[in-house]
């Protein structure tokens, strides 16, 4: 196990250095001048001038993004061009709202979409099967904004029972920070748990098939027995791949999301970034959620190996 998680360390390590690099020049060849966006089309050239040399924008490219890389490494992601403030400090902030948010629908997606699909997949063909993959077609094809403003306008405007809106921070207290997060996290849970019921359903009905189920059936369990005792865990490898994905676009996908419900997340961080040519804090959080997403797949990975021990006799 330990030679297994050391290969995929490796991986990681070498996949967040390529993806710094592409970042960076991504980032960088986009059109636009920061300094000249920052001071206006008015500005003198001496101005703008100035404003780049105190911005560092004057370097070389291979300077600045090896100047940044090893920021990182230490945990200084720079200062913000429009803020002027710390982007690791402004990252922080938001993460406190996007982490706990992706955590909170993710949980709830997988609090759904398990028994669910292990009670569609227990009932094939019968009305109860039906009725859940009508449901799951349903939530596949709904936006998730839309839904969004329903849930606002069923529970926050008519109802009442939560705020439209924004988020009142940590310090409010945990259930006054979870409470205003509910609504989101129900907007982003439900469709990736009609993803995740259907993949459960499908992984389940693929084992039920399997010669080791019909010789549990055989012994003399029953067609739940075997199903929860040998089929579940079989079934968790697509499963879990799955989970790590949506745990990735939950972290990094809620920009409309956090619009919607006015939260001072990642997403809206990114875009008003983007909208104010605020270089240095895009890469630095565009950078921050590809190392979510390939520090997740790594984990995934261990998972793997951990429910199917036959992955790491393959290493």
């Amino acid at each position: 196990m330990l030679r297994y998680a050391l290969k995929r360390l490796v991986s990681l390590i070498l996949s967040l250095a390529v993806a710094s690099l592409v970042v960076f020049l991504v980032v960088e060849v986009a059109p636009g001048d920061p300094a000249s966006f920052m001071l206006g089309v008015n500005a003198q050239p001496d101005t703008v001038a100035a404003l780049r040399t105190e911005l560092g924008l004057d370097e070389g490219k291979l300077t600045r993004y090896l100047t940044w890389a090893a920021g990182m490494l230490s945990g200084d992601f720079g200062t913000s061009y429009t803020y002027r403030t710390p982007v690791a400090g402004m990252i922080a902030d938001r993460l406190w709202v996007s982490l706990p948010l992706a955590l909170y629908a993710l949980t709830l997606s997988t609090l759904i979409a398990f028994p669910a699909g292990i009670y569609a997949a227990a009932r094939r063909g019968k009305p109860g099967d039906m009725a859940v993959m009508g449901a799951t077609q349903l939530g596949v094809a709904v936006p998730n904004f839309w839904f969004a403003m329903m849930l606002v306008l069923v529970f926050a405007i008519n109802l009442r029972w939560f705020g439209a809106g924004g988020f009142p921070g940590w310090d409010a207290g945990l259930w006054a920070g979870l409470h205003a997060l509910t609504l989101p996290a129900i907007a982003l849970a439900l469709p990736q748990a009609a993803i995740l019921t259907r993949v459960m359903r499908s992984a389940l009905l693929d084992i039920l098939g399997e010669d080791f189920m019909r010789t549990a059936r055989a012994k003399g369990l029953s067609r739940r027995q075997a199903l929860w005792r040998h089929g579940v865990r079989n079934a968790l490898i697509p499963v879990l791949t799955i989970i790590g994905l949506q745990f990735s676009f939950l972290l990094a996908g809620a920009i409309i999301i956090e619009q919607v419900f006015y939260l001072p997340g990642l997403g809206r961080l990114v875009f008003q970034a983007i909208s104010s040519r605020d270089l240095i804090v895009v890469e630095s959080v565009v950078m921050l959620l590809v190392f979510a997403v390939i520090t997740v797949n790594f984990l995934v990975d261990l998972a793997y190996a951990l429910v199917d021990p036959r992955l790491r006799s393959r290493t």
